[in-house]
């Protein structure tokens, strides 16, 4: 008699705290419900941005609940490097191959850096590729930045687009800038995007100086940490009575 087929495993989608790279860490049990940590206590296997930042989310969980194997044990596989620099969204980059242990029978963990994995982040490609294998996708509940920000920002809920990261370059940006405020006064889409943290200021002076004084402008940082503060004014009062821009990791929102 033949040894049964093993079922397949699943790819779960494992939120991280959004802490990441902030001087303060929230406890992971205020930011992550006790089923996701438990799911990520029992998966052993992993495809994510960086290796150490899955080993320090891990050790994380273990202190709340054990690992099903020690940290020296876990099998984390990082996503190229190529992935990082281009995004993975499109074609180009087959990621069939990360996901052989799910069809192993392991169910695999896709993480993050911080927040929900393939959402303004590195993963799309995993999932893409668990589909076409047939393993179930499971995304666990966990904290999104970007719709964190949006809730908090008063801006339509209803209709928004999350468009990454502006130009560097000042022109371009500005240029960029007038577009989406021009898509968002006519359609009343809500625009959503972020900046690395060290050039937030600059991200912040072009948007007070190309947007029209009545565009409303939202920043939101250090979401779920005990200094999390969204502030949502139209941009003739940032103008008026703006502070510093935010030094962690930032979202910025424009509408109507």
């Amino acid at each position: 008699m033949s040894a049964a087929a093993t079922s397949p495993g699943r790819l779960l989608l494992v939120p991280a705290p959004l802490d990441f790279g902030c001087d303060t860490q929230s406890p992971i049990d205020a930011v992550l419900p006790a089923a996701t940590l438990a799911a990520a206590a029992a998966t052993t296997h992993w495809v994510c941005e960086n290796a150490k930042t899955t080993r320090a989310f891990l050790k994380r969980v273990g202190e709340l609940r054990p690992l099903a194997q020690p940290l020296q044990q876990q099998h984390i596989v990082e996503l190229p490097r190529e992935v990082h620099k281009k995004g993975d969204h499109g074609p180009g980059f087959d990621a069939r191959p990360l996901l052989q242990a799910a069809l192993a029978g392991h169910d695999i963990g896709l993480l993050s850096e911080a927040g929900m994995p393939a959402i303004a982040d590195p993963g799309s490609s995993v999932v893409r590729a668990a589909h076409d294998l047939g393993l179930t996708v499971l995304p666990l509940v966990g904290p999104c930045s970007l719709l964190l920000a949006l809730a908090a920002s008063g801006l339509n809920g209803q209709n928004f687009a999350f468009v990454g990261y502006l130009p560097q370059e000042a022109a371009a940006r500005q240029q960029r800038i007038r577009e989406l405020e021009v898509l968002a006064l006519r359609t009343g889409q809500a625009q959503i995007f972020i900046e690395t943290p060290y050039r937030n200021a600059a991200l912040l002076s072009a948007l007070l100086s190309a947007l029209q004084p009545g565009t409303r402008l939202s920043v939101s940082s250090g979401l779920t940490l005990d200094d999390a503060l969204t502030r949502s004014l139209p941009v003739q009062a940032w103008r008026e009575r703006h502070g510093p821009a935010p030094e962690g990791p930032a979202v910025f929102s424009i509408g109507p």
